[in-house]
This record gives structure tokens, sequence and C-alpha cells, in this order.
């Protein structure tokens, strides 16, 4: 696609200083109550920045990230995608939506592939796994089905799902009404032998992320693939049984459980030639279990011996990675990223992060495109991550990111635009721990003065935003949005991304009398991340692209 270059802005200079982009990973707008890191955190160069310089907030989000509902929360990969593109694609569950509304779906490469090894009544079977739920934030119940009626009308004859259980994005305790509608949905097919084989808790097995439990990934494992674990005769005995046990009580974390026939065998061990699909389409709690499948040096935990299967996702988890291997859903087109104009105008670039978010200032922002657009004009350089639980040092490898945008800011031909992503609010946000989480917004604190400083001495501009938000609400709250307690009274910890809006402040002393902040307001609009691009373009005095979602500042009127 051709890459138009842009005209000069009337009235804003491009700035004689970098423009430099700092990216807070999961440091939301909040409540400011006692479950906000962020307010509870001492940040007095924050504070100064949103206090002093023009400042707003930005759907992050919902609609205004490309997810089918406002109820849906955003996340690192789409908040990047809209950062990167300046302008909304539509994302995960509604790609999901609309690929099985429109029968793409099973069209694709990776669902004939599936349907070759276990369809037309083949004596293999088709395994469906994933959270079962109507949240939308990882996977919907809907997709289930869809699956299900899809296998009859290519003849699988054996499907076994392993469900689990949510009580986090929806209700707690409606367990048991999921399991009804699918098994209703199951009686449909009554020459088929479709039935439920195993399943347990999101918190107990299978959904782990960011590496911090392997070993639910491995009792995951052991239940779904190799049928090991406390057997029952059904899903309704299992529940009976383990509701009344610690820990039952909750969707959350419900212990595992196989279904067995009357000899006591699992019904739905996986086997050679057995086909599987994880329906999750929310990456992060889904990519653990998809390496176990894929990797053939895996070492986290013993597989024992690794059925030969057909694995697939519902979409791709890792782009970098290339994991999985094959999905059933394309993720979104995104081209004429704001990478690309700036290669076209010759800006150079510098992008940067450390390792949990390397690839999200990288391949995301580029509109999922790995590897560097235009090697002459940029640098990407990524700071190994600590290999530890990010709670035990909060402060992650901040300063390191930022030593390292300051010796290049400091070379006789520096960057002229410079992203950098501190992983710090989002990574120690989700473990759930309060107090790191406060640590982790005051060693950022530390990091933003120290930019401050040099970006002022060069008379460049620095944007501060976010992505989404977390470590802006570190309790979980109720649907009036109450805190909740556990039984000892104390607050419940919450380690999910937020619906926060996400602040966004511009240091830019030497243009203070040539632009004004947009009345979004005025016209009953809300700005988003996709917004952000247009701002920076604007900020280094051109343009943006006239398809781009427009920029938040406006050039003053005399």
């Amino acid at each position: 696609m051709t890459i138009e270059t842009l005209a000069r802005l009337p009235g804003i200079a491009k700035p004689q200083g970098p423009l430099v982009l700092a990216i807070l990973d999961g440091v939301g707008w909040g409540l400011g109550d006692g479950g906000d890191a962020v307010a509870l955190a001492r940040k007095p160069n924050l504070e100064r920045l949103w206090r002093s310089s023009p400042t707003c907030t930005l759907a992050a989000h919902g609609e205004a990230v490309g997810m089918p509902s406002d109820a849906d929360m955003g996340n690192s990969e789409v908040g990047h995608n809209a950062l990167g593109a300046g302008r909304v694609f539509r994302q995960g569950a509604a790609l999901v939506q609309d690929a099985i509304q429109s029968g793409r779906i099973w069209q694709g490469a990776t669902w004939k592939w599936l349907m070759d090894g276990v369809g037309n009544d083949q004596p293999h079977t088709l395994h469906l796994c994933g959270l079962l739920s109507d949240g939308n934030v990882h996977a919907h119940i809907d997709h289930v089905l869809a699956l299900v009626a899809a296998a009859d009308h290519a003849r699988v004859h054996r499907v076994r799902l392993h469900v689990l259980a949510d009580g986090r994005d929806v209700a707690e305790g409606t367990f048991e009404m999921f399991v009804q509608m699918v098994e209703a949905a199951l009686h449909a097919y009554p020459a088929r032998d479709y039935k439920i084989a195993s399943g347990g808790g999101r918190m107990a097995i299978t959904m782990d992320r960011y590496e911090a439990d392997w070993p639910m990934v491995a009792r995951g494992w052991a239940t779904h693939v190799r049928g090991e674990g406390r057997g029952f005769e059904s899903v309704k005995a299992a529940l009976q049984v383990l509701r009344a046990e610690p820990g039952g009580k909750s969707d959350q974390t419900l212990a595992p459980f196989v279904i067995v026939d009357a000899k006591g065998a699992p019904i739905g061990r996986v086997q050679d030639g057995d086909a599987f699909v994880f329906w999750n389409f929310r990456g992060d709690r889904a990519i653990e279990i998809t390496r176990a499948f894929e990797e053939a040096t895996f070492t986290a935990f013993d597989r024992g011996p690794q059925p030969q299967v057909r694995y697939a996702g519902m979409m791709q988890y890792d782009g970098d990675l290339a994991q999985p291997k094959r999905f059933l859903v394309e993720p979104p087109v995104i081209e004429r990223t704001m990478g690309e104009f700036l290669a076209k105008l010759r800006l150079k670039t510098l992008a940067v992060s450390e390792t949990q978010k390397y690839g999200h200032v990288t391949y995301f922002w580029n509109g999922n495109r790995s590897g560097l657009l235009e090697p002459d004009f940029e640098e990407y350089v990524e700071v190994p991550s600590d290999r530890i639980s990010f709670d035990q040092r909060p402060q992650m490898r901040a300063h390191e990111i930022t030593d390292l945008v300051l010796q290049t800011l400091a070379v006789a031909d520096p960057p002229d635009f410079v992203r950098l992503n501190y992983p710090n609010g989002d990574m120690v946000g989700h473990t759930g721990n309060l107090a790191a989480t406060i640590e982790a917004i005051q060693a950022l604190d530390v990091e933003l003065g120290r930019l401050l400083q040099v970006v002022r001495d060069m008379n460049g501009i620095l944007v501060v935003t976010a992505d989404h938000g977390n470590a802006d609400d570190m309790w979980m709250r109720d649907g009036k949005g109450r805190p909740q307690m556990d039984a000892a009274g104390q607050h419940i910890p919450k380690t999910s991304h937020t619906l926060n809006p996400v602040p966004l402040s511009i240091f830019d002393p030497a243009h203070a009398d040539a632009w004004r902040l947009r009345d979004f307001a005025a016209n009953g609009e809300v700005p988003g991340l996709a917004n952000v691009a247009a701002t920076l373009f604007n900020l280094l005095g051109y343009e943006a692209p006239k398809d781009y979602a427009p920029s938040v500042i406006e050039a003053k009127t005399p």
C-alpha cells in the first residue's frame, strides 16, 4: 500500500529536540481510594506533570480499542495496536464474532486441517478447551456452541469439552448455569458422542499467565490431556462434592475434575491423531498451555508421553513467537501505521522496552508486523526482564530503560522520535500485591523525572500516557463498584486490567503558546488511544493522515 508523504502543519514547528513518548503500561486513572496504587504512590513528577502540563484522559477499553462492547477490558496488545495505528480496528472477540456469523471461520485453512483429522466419522476425537463464560474478556460460550455445531456439520463423531469455570469476568457461582447450557446443547446431537470430559477453576488449572504459576498449567495438562485426577460420573456429581471442599465455593478456585466411565476410565484422554482447539481468543492466559502442546523442547513441567495431535487456538496468542502455529481467526489487518509514515519521512526512531513489553512497542505498535520497517532510520532495543515474580522487584528494569534512552539521546545525531514502555504498572499490578504496585509506581516516577530533565534541556517534548488500566484498581469489586472482602475481612486482590481511562500529558514548554487541547466534549466525543498517533504527528510538526483519529491538540487561533 502506498504511504503518502505528510504535509507540514501550519503554526506548529518541529521541535528542536526529540519527541519522546513514555507509555506507563497499566497506569490508569482510578477512583483515588485505598485500592488505587497510582493514587497512593508518592509521585511528585507525575503530579507536577498532570497539574502543570496539558492533560486529558483517553478511553482505553471496549469499542475505543476495537472490542465488541464497552464492558470489555482493553489489553496491551490492542492498546498498542491503537496507539501505533491511529485508528480503531476490530479485535479479539469482535473478530471471532464476525468470523462465525459470516462463516469465514469454517472456510479457513485451519478448520479444514482440523477436520481432515477428525471429520467424516473418523475414529479420532475433537477436544475443545477453554473458559466457559459469557464474559467476553477471554472467551464466550456462544463461540463454543458454534464450534460444536460446526463439528456436527463436519461429521465429527466424538467431541470432548474441557471446561474452565470463570467467576472473574462473570459472577461467582454461575458455572453450573453455563454447564447446563452446554449440556443442553450437546443433547441436541443424539447421534454423536459429545460430552464434557474435564474441568476446573481458571485460577486452579490451565489458565496461568506470565509464567507466574506453571504448576497450574501442569495440573491442567494432567486433567485435560492425560485424564488424570479425581474421577466423577458427571459434572453435576463433581460439583456436588467439590463445592463443599476448601476453595470449592469459588468458580475461580474450583479443584480439577475428570469425568470417568462405569469402569473408572477417563472419557476424554487425548490420544494420537486427535485434534485439540483452545477456544479462548485472548492470549495472556492461553499462551502457556499452547506452549505445552507446541514446543518441542518444553521444560516447564514433565508432560509425560506427548500425544501427537492437531492443535489450534481460536486466535494467535503471541505474534512475536508465532504461537500457536495454527489458529482459526486471523488477526486484524493493520496498515499505514505511524511507523510507516515516520519511515517515509526519514525521521529517526528508537523503540525500547524490557522483554515483557518489547513486542508491544515494536510488533503490536507496527500493526502486528515483525522486524524493522526501515533499518536505516529505526532502532529497536530490548532490555532483558528479570525472571522472578515482579512484585519481588517492583522497579523491574525501568532504570535501565531510561539509561538506554538517555544514552541514545546524548549522541551527536539523536533520534527524532523515541517510544518506550515501562511495564511496571501492568506486570506488578498483575501480581495483586498492592504494596509492591505502589512501589512500582514510585519507581516509575523517579524515571520520569530523569526523562523530563533531559527533554527540557534538549528543547524536546515528552508525552506520557498508558495503554490500559491495571495498577489504578487493586481491589475486586461487586457490580456496584464496592470492594469485595474475604472471610477474614480483607480486600480481595484484583489482578486483572480495569475499565478506567488512562491519562495523557504533554510536556512542551517551547510551544505552549502554539496549541491547545481540543474540546471533544463540546461535540459529545470521547478521545481514545487511537487519537494519540495524530497528536504525535502534530507535535512533530506534520499533518496527520486524513483517516486517522483526530489529534487531541489544535492550533490556537489569534
